[in-house]
């Protein structure tokens, strides 16, 4: 029996990159949950209200809130859309998104409180190339954010820009041929 030396037995890792889904990956009628969870604490609350500048009492005056029909402080709606958006990004648009176009038909059926913890889903209801910019494409989807007890406390529905993989490649290709004819081109001094 033979043994080759370890140094010729040892090979390069292949590398595979976290990222999110290129147009041409997403896929219409599907639904993509968004896990683990996110648990808001009351320092989430106090830390994204008072770094935004809302002053609302219903998020920083626990006696106050108190005495209001809901009878405790509510995470700030705000904060609630930032996460929904956020879970999804790891396994849709990480890396593939060019531009986020616009957030519609925003809703908040359900209040959410310190220590509820938030679930996100998203849906594919539309896509299409774009007309003007090849390898790209446009991207309408649904996130509906659902706290502990399955109650929908979020729904946005939100239109991106995404590559075509074919077009991205490409596009890295291209700046990083023009990166290294431009590293070239220096004189170092």
């Amino acid at each position: 029996m033979t043994t080759e030396p370890l140094q010729e037995r040892v090979t390069e890792p292949r590398v595979i990159e976290q990222r999110g889904l290129y147009f041409d990956e997403l896929e219409e009628d599907v639904v993509y949950a968004h896990r683990p969870g996110r648990t808001v604490t009351e320092a989430d609350n106090v830390l994204f209200t008072t770094m935004t500048m809302n002053t609302q009492a219903l998020h920083l005056d626990a006696a106050w809130s108190a005495e209001q029909p809901f009878g405790q402080r509510l995470v700030n709606s705000m904060f609630t859309l930032a996460t929904v958006v956020g879970q999804s990004v790891p396994q849709l648009t990480q890396g593939t998104i060019i531009a986020q176009l616009g957030l519609t038909d925003v809703s908040f059926p359900h209040p959410m409180y310190h220590g509820d913890t938030l679930y996100t889903e998203t849906v594919v209801t539309g896509k299409r190339l774009s007309s003007s910019r090849p390898g790209q494409g446009i991207v309408t989807m649904k996130h509906t954010g659902r706290n502990q007890h399955g109650e929908v406390v979020a729904l946005a529905t939100r239109s991106c820009l995404m590559w075509t993989r074919d077009a991205h490649t490409a596009a890295q290709q291209a700046n990083s041929a023009g990166k290294e004819r431009a590293h070239k081109g220096r004189i170092d001094t």
